[in-house]
């Protein structure tokens, strides 16, 4: 989720580094990021604004963009490159732990403000699920009877819908309409079974004041495993990749920025799973270079046809699930194909990663 959430064990970005001929300082193992030299100061680089609404940050400049000549353009594209994947302080959407209360699976969630490093050096406040945005991955099957104890620390009432999940209308989330909201400094508890047919890429975040709670950071992502998974494709790793736009970053992938994006290292022969959730207030077509995606399920749902496609248009609340075949070695682009969501003259920014692909 801030990087991007494997269920297969995490490998280091060694690949991605020597193509790009950068040596790595330190070599992540899960769930550690990697570090790597970031060389002069290129954080988050990009033309300021405002876009429908959200802020955008541009990069400290000394002169002008109609200033810069081709060669600082250059430097600043493959500065920008080189840091990636820069280490930040933070790791959203990592599992969510629980315990045991008979056959119930009891979580707890704490709703409270934090700092958080979008970029490198570049922080801001975020409203988060136990001090992480993406918050905890909640990961479960069909048929599970789950718990979630909710305790809000914000300065704001809250709540929790679970999004594409099928509950007992008191537990939706929906304050004055299903509940009360939870006030500051109250609690909240959430029961129900996970129902069979349910299966799929789902969400969690907050339903009070949403517009502003959201986009601060109260999301993450909500797995159901299927009972039966030869009802699903099969796949050798899995990866989340939840969308955001707004206050963390203008424009962010699990809660992160790049340089600071996570990359989604394979092997090549394998099947990958990726599931994309949108959680902001925009449209993000998503675009993998190299190789098509098989999209199988739209909103948890199997498509009675699935499609290939490499640009995947994702609209606020929408989840896809999709399958790569990794057939081609390399450092492949994966990014926002809305331009200005991804690239400035100062580089690469925003909602960009990379698929390295491993012989």
């Amino acid at each position: 989720m801030g990087a991007l959430t494997g269920r297969t064990s995490r490998r280091n970005a060694a690949g991605l580094l020597g193509l790009l001929g950068v040596s790595a300082v330190g070599a992540a193992a899960a769930p550690a990021r990697v570090e790597v030299p970031l060389g002069s100061g290129l954080a988050v680089a990009h033309a300021s604004g405002d876009h429908d609404g959200v802020l955008l940050r541009s990069a400290p400049a000394t002169q002008s963009d109609d200033e810069i000549t081709a060669d600082e353009m250059d430097a600043m594209h493959e500065e920008g490159v080189k840091a990636f994947p820069a280490a930040t302080e933070g790791l959203g959407g990592q599992p969510m732990e629980f315990t045991m209360d008979g056959d119930v699976k009891v979580y707890e969630i704490t709703c409270q403000v934090v700092d958080w490093e979008v970029t490198p050096g570049n922080r801001v406040e975020a409203w988060t699920y136990n001090g992480v945005t993406p918050g905890p991955e909640i990961r479960v099957a069909e048929g599970d009877k789950v718990r979630f104890n909710v305790a809000n620390e914000l300065p704001q009432s809250t709540s929790i819908h679970w999004h594409g999940l099928m509950v007992p209308n008191s537990q939706d989330g929906v304050p004055y309409m299903t509940q009360p909201p939870i006030k500051p400094g109250a609690s909240f508890t959430y029961e129900f079974q996970i129902r069979e047919g349910n299966a799929g890429a789902h969400m969690y975040h907050s339903h009070h004041n949403a517009a502003f709670q959201v986009t601060k950071g109260l999301l993450g992502a909500f797995i159901v495993e299927p009972k039966d998974p030869s009802t699903r494709p099969a796949y050798d790793r899995d990866y989340t990749i939840v969308l955001n736009d707004g206050p963390i970053g203008g424009f962010s992938l699990n809660g992160k920025g790049f340089p600071a994006t996570q990359p989604l290292v394979v092997k090549k022969g394998e099947r990958v799973l990726i599931r994309y959730m949108n959680e902001g207030l925009m449209i993000h077509p998503m675009h993998l270079h190299g190789m098509p995606m098989t999209v199988f399920a739209a909103d948890g749902y199997m498509l009675p046809q699935p499609y290939k496609c490499d640009t995947l248009n994702i609209a606020p609340g929408q989840r896809f699930e999709a399958i790569v075949e990794a057939t081609e070695p390399g450092v492949w682009a994966f990014h926002c194909h809305i331009l200005n969501h991804a690239e400035s003259e100062h580089g690469m920014f925003g909602m960009v990663t990379a698929m390295i692909v491993e012989e």
